[in-house]
């Protein structure tokens, strides 16, 4: 019954039986390809028909996931570009393209997806506020006026003044500067992000500059773990497990005192051995421990970037199978469609990413009584 509905839809597409001439006919067939198909009854072997030219792949076991579509959509225009690598090729003959596709095909296929993916992108973010904002970025490689650059993803998530998370926003750009920040942050404010306490992030370039620009009223906590790999660059590496257990007496403190106190005690036991990696600890006294005016049941979740590293395995895991994006749109086609799937796994299976009962101390009524912000140049809150 399966094979009889998948040749039905076959000769739809093409326009005619099997040795049928009509006029409506738009190509051959040419041959099958085997597909397995798991059921609750077992695995059933299928034939997909193939075509002389252009793709056929049956409605009945469309790809349902967004990602898979999108990676779909991304390497077929990889192929029409003839930008394509010898795996991306594979893929494409295992999709059963191997005979080509056309640029209109391709058209019909991204446009399938861009609504959807666009209103995800877009959508107003005014529904609730989110006091913590995590911002991190990976890299991806892209053709950019016939060259092979590496291209900036940058990713938002928040945490909800429920407790829940989010995807908020992602964009595709040249480089990390203070201009394509301060875009990202505005994107972000124009769509209505509102009631920012922490932007919790790495000591990207430009990124602190647009903070402060643009998240009117929030602390910025940089990124521990990115912080501890910064100072591996400037002592020996038979040092590093050491320096690292030290600092990270920091952040094992009980009161927000103890933090700013233990990080000024750190710096003098290693400025006597290491005069670069104090230098680095009170230069970034403020926004290592901004974490500290928050709730201490909060701490762990926002003192580093680690709720965004699934986030970017997942991209590179996905992204690393093309490659090379034969453009900016096909990047950020499949990083949205990755991160569509993830906000909609926490919005359908929704788990306090906090605890029950904090999140209220982070909006007392009277403004008087707020948590007192370390490295906010307003304190208003956004």
């Amino acid at each position: 019954m399966l094979q009889e509905l998948i040749e039905a839809e076959a000769t739809a597409r093409i326009g005619a039986e099997w040795n049928e001439h009509t006029d409506a006919r738009t190509t051959f067939r040419n041959g099958h390809r085997d597909k397995t198909l798991s059921t609750q009854a077992g695995d059933l072997e299928l034939g997909i028909p193939k075509l002389r030219s252009g793709s056929f792949f049956p409605v009945l076991l469309e790809r349902r996931r967004r990602i898979d579509q999108a990676l779909y959509a991304v390497i077929m225009e990889a192929y029409v570009h003839g930008v394509s690598t010898r795996s991306v090729d594979d893929l494409v003959k295992a999709l059963g393209a191997d005979t080509g596709i056309s640029k209109s095909e391709v058209s019909r296929i991204c446009q399938d997806l861009d609504g959807q993916l666009t209103a995800f992108r877009t959508r107003a973010l005014d529904h609730v506020r989110f006091p913590y904002v995590y911002l991190d970025a990976t890299y991806c490689k892209a053709r950019v006026d016939h060259q092979i650059v590496s291209r900036a993803v940058v990713i938002a998530t928040g945490i909800a003044e429920d407790g829940g998370r989010e995807v908020l926003g992602v964009m595709v750009g040249d480089s990390e500067t203070e201009l394509f920040w301060t875009e990202f942050l505005r994107h972000l404010r124009e769509r209505g992000l509102t009631g920012v306490r922490l932007v919790i992030g790495d000591h990207h370039l430009g990124l602190v500059k647009a903070i402060r620009k643009i998240m009117l009223g929030a602390a910025y906590q940089r990124c521990r773990v990115h912080f501890l790999r910064n100072t591996f660059a400037v002592i020996s590496k038979e040092a590093g497990e050491m320096v690292a257990a030290t600092i990270r007496t920091i952040f094992a403190q009980s009161t927000a005192d103890a933090v700013r106190t233990q990080l000024d005690t750190v710096a003098d036991m290693l400025g006597k051995q290491f005069p670069k990696v104090k230098e680095m600890l009170l230069d970034a006294k403020d926004d290592l421990t901004a974490f500290a005016a928050f709730p201490e049941r909060h701490w762990k979740k926002i003192q580093s970037t680690n709720p965004l590293e699934r986030i970017n395995r997942e991209v590179k895991r996905r992204t690393d199978v093309v490659q090379v994006f034969p453009n900016d749109d096909a990047l950020l086609r499949l990083v949205t469609a990755v991160l569509f799937e993830l906000h909609d796994e926490w919005i359908a299976f929704p788990r306090r990413y906090l605890p029950e009962g904090s999140m209220e101390q982070l909006y007392p009524e009277l403004p008087d009584s707020a948590p007192a912000l370390p490295n906010t140049t307003n304190t208003t809150a956004g």
